[in-house]
């Protein structure tokens, strides 16, 4: 790590951001030219040969296809997996800008705080802050991902490493970069609302020649919050360019620059079991030394050629470099009394370099009456991770204590590590290879098979004390799926998969001789579930599931100072969604979600019997979009959670509540729409998320946004 990124540590930060112009992601209020707006492949790439006579991947609110869940171009229906898919139109429609805004409407997925500067996510019971995907490759760093160049979001739910390799226990979640397709694009959009929200947005791409496509995505944003003295700025840019010098191969080339400077707000803490009673708005810490910046340069390129014997060859590149630097200053415990709580800090540097490379080969074939489409593949990649890390120090304490009544601190932060904090750095090489056969035995029968072999190898070096550890780990990662059709518009499904997490976690920047001599962490998931097709552009599915995990750290019964590796873990549920169209002027998304996760047994950070944090029992959305005429359009939608727990500990909990937002388009001419929406409607107060026990997000307010949107 330079000497200049320690020393940027070692300052505290001015809180002057500059203002800037109004901006906006683009509203999606005529339907028709939504979908011209959609690219025709699906899920990054798709085999060339007989691509255009393929369905569309999205029409409206419905998705018909994936290439993520499976590695091929596949109906949905016909993936055993739960997955559900949020696009571009809905996405749009309802002014989502976040991560946190997409899961909302996923049943079985939960947005955590991630400390105020990362997307953290609880899927099916476990927690993750890894297990992103662009285009199915791995996008693993902490950091705000945004959607101004997204075509849409896939989460795939259930362990699956055969597909995404290590981790992804309780699922992942898949973007979907917009490409060069060859469509002309002409779209920007202006955004301004609550809290001095403005933002952005541009999307221009056309084609150039018969055989070469080109588009540019572009965003900047500079808003303010509901909570005080907190404020995000960023800017992304992304031009792609797509060659098909033939109807049997494509190139697809990608550069993305992103850059997020943001306030780090880890919201407030709790007393007697709930959360402070305080204005929403309140900052506990310092705002002017609190901060998350993040500058990412990613380079894609995939390669996709059809070989005369029918054999499909796809490569997918990513490299990326992340440079990021946090610092907060955060609230812990409140007194006795109620009367003052103290205060913590530390800045935390971690530069990462990803270099990944995917191989597959598609080969389709057909033994007698029953067909096959084999995938074998080979996943190459290296990691390199540098961290450095320094404690805040109030005089000569770790910690300072202020008024529950007064809690923005703005008195002097020292910074120095202390006897813990991380100066280390840490490469991880993984080499794995898979093979996949979908068979279909006839029009009823499918099924789907898989193993994946994966070596992980971490070396890790601690600089402070000039130790050097490491470990390698081989995992066998298996899939079975069976599908069964008794009528075409639905499908019935089983299956089994297997994912490991290797000992040094998921950001693997922590290896001690402890970790280095742990076994992965076991996560199995058995499902079942049905999708069916109710009309032609809408689809309801259901799963039951149980996903359990094993090998996880817990403390020796008869050493208590000695780690074992009998803690367990168990979640149990039932999902129901619904996606598409009922009408051509009437779309509807949303899902059910009944879940229990439970500590099954003790574990290094709960003990047995106790439930899984940012868990509800129960939770529910469901969003309307209706077109009154060519011109008018309303949506209104509901948002319901029932209680969780802050922490493992199961001490302090979060109440549940019900959220409405609604919406209005208007179409003003030929190539200008205009949406109002309104998030929080009745103004209700709630607790969004949480971190830990006295990290806790209050929900926003009464939130109004104006889109304008102009495509020509």
């Amino acid at each position: 790590m330079g000497a200049a990124t320690r020393a940027a540590l070692l300052r505290t930060t001015a809180a002057a951001v500059t203002v800037a112009a109004l901006g906006g992601a683009g509203a999606a209020l005529a339907q028709e030219k939504a979908q011209a707006a959609e690219p025709a492949t699906v899920l990054g790439p798709v085999t060339v040969t007989g691509a255009a006579q393929q369905a569309a991947p999205v029409q409206g609110y419905a998705a018909r296809r994936s290439t993520a869940a499976t590695k091929t171009d596949t109906p949905l229906q016909d993936v055993p997996q739960s997955v559900t898919v949020v696009p571009e139109a809905l996405i749009k429609d309802q002014a989502m800008q976040s991560m946190a805004d997409v899961v909302r409407y996923i049943p079985g997925i939960t947005a955590g705080q991630g400390e105020g500067n990362r997307d953290q996510l609880t899927i099916r019971g476990n927690n993750t802050t890894a297990d992103f995907f662009l285009d199915g490759v791995r996008d693993d760093v902490m950091y705000y991902r945004d959607l101004y160049n997204i075509d849409r979001v896939e989460a795939l739910k259930g362990s699956n490493a055969m597909v995404f390799g290590r981790g992804g226990g309780g699922g992942v979640i898949n973007r979907v970069q917009k490409e060069a397709d060859g469509q002309t694009v002409r779209e920007f959009s202006l955004r301004a609302g609550s809290f001095d929200t403005r933002r952005v947005t541009g999307d221009v791409g056309q084609a150039l020649t018969s055989d070469l496509a080109v588009r540019l995505n572009g965003m900047y944003e500079n808003s303010d919050s509901y909570r005080n003295d907190v404020n995000v700025e960023r800017i992304g840019i992304n031009p792609t360019v797509t060659f098909t010098p033939s109807d049997k191969t494509k190139l697809k080339l990608s550069y993305e620059y992103f850059k997020d400077d943001r306030t780090a707000d880890r919201g407030i803490p709790s007393f007697r079991g709930r959360p402070v009673a305080s204005d929403e708005s309140t900052f506990f810490g310092n705002p002017d030394t609190s901060y998350s910046k993040v500058e990412a340069h990613a380079v894609d390129a995939m390669l996709e050629h059809e070989l005369s014997s029918g054999v499909t060859i796809r490569d997918r590149f990513r490299y990326a470099s992340y440079d990021k630097v946090y610092q907060n200053v955060f609230p812990g415990t409140v007194n006795a009394t109620g009367t003052a709580v103290s205060l913590a800090a530390y800045n935390h540097a971690i530069q990462r370099d990803n270099l990944i490379n995917q191989t597959d080969a598609i080969v389709k074939l057909t033994t007698g009456p029953v067909k096959h489409t084999l995938v074998t593949g080979v996943e190459l990649g290296r990691q390199k991770t540098d961290q450095f890390r320094n404690t805040g120090f109030f005089g000569n304490a770790t910690s300072v204590t202020v008024p529950l009544s007064n809690p923005t601190y703005r008195g002097p932060v020292g910074w120095r590590q202390s006897a813990t904090d991380a100066d280390s750095s840490a490469t991880v090489n993984t080499a794995a290879g898979y093979v996949q056969d979908q068979i279909e035995l006839n029009d009823q029968w499918q099924i789907i098979g898989g193993l994946r072999f994966e070596r992980f190898d971490i070396g890790f070096r601690n600089k402070r004390n000039g130790q050097s550890l490491s470990r390698e780990d081989t995992m066998w990662s298996p899939r079975l799926g069976v599908v069964f059709k008794p009528v075409q518009p639905l499908s019935l499904y089983a299956s089994y998969s297997v994912s490991y997490l290797p000992g040094s976690g998921d950001q693997f920047t922590s290896l001690t001789a402890t970790s280095a001599n742990l076994e992965p962490e076991k996560f199995r998931n058995w499902e079942v579930g049905a999708k069916w097709e109710v009309l032609p552009n809408l689809t309801m599915t259901g799963a039951l599931f149980q996903l359990d995990r094993t090998n996880t750290t817990a403390p020796d019964p008869n050493n208590p100072g000695l780690v074992v590796q009998t803690g367990s873990q168990r979640s149990r549920g039932f999902e129901l969604g619904v996606s598409g169209n009922i009408t051509d002027k009437w779309q509807i998304a949303g899902g059910y979600a009944l879940q229990n996760a439970e500590i099954t047994s003790t574990t290094s950070s709960a003990a047995s019997g106790a439930t899984v944090p940012l868990v509800p029992r129960h939770s529910f959305s469901l969003w309307n979009k209706y077109r009154f005429t060519e011109t008018w359009g309303a949506g209104i939608g509901m948002i319901h959670q029932t209680k969780v727990y802050a922490g493992a500990d199961n001490t302090v909990t979060l109440p549940g509540f019900t959220r409405f937002d609604a919406a209005v388009y208007a179409t003003v001419t030929e190539t200008v729409r205009a949406q109002l929406n309104v998030q929080n409607l009745f103004d209700r107060r709630y607790y969004s998320t949480a971190h830990s026990n006295n990290n806790i997000t209050p929900g926003a307010p009464r939130t109004v946004l104006v889109t304008l949107t102009s495509s020509f």
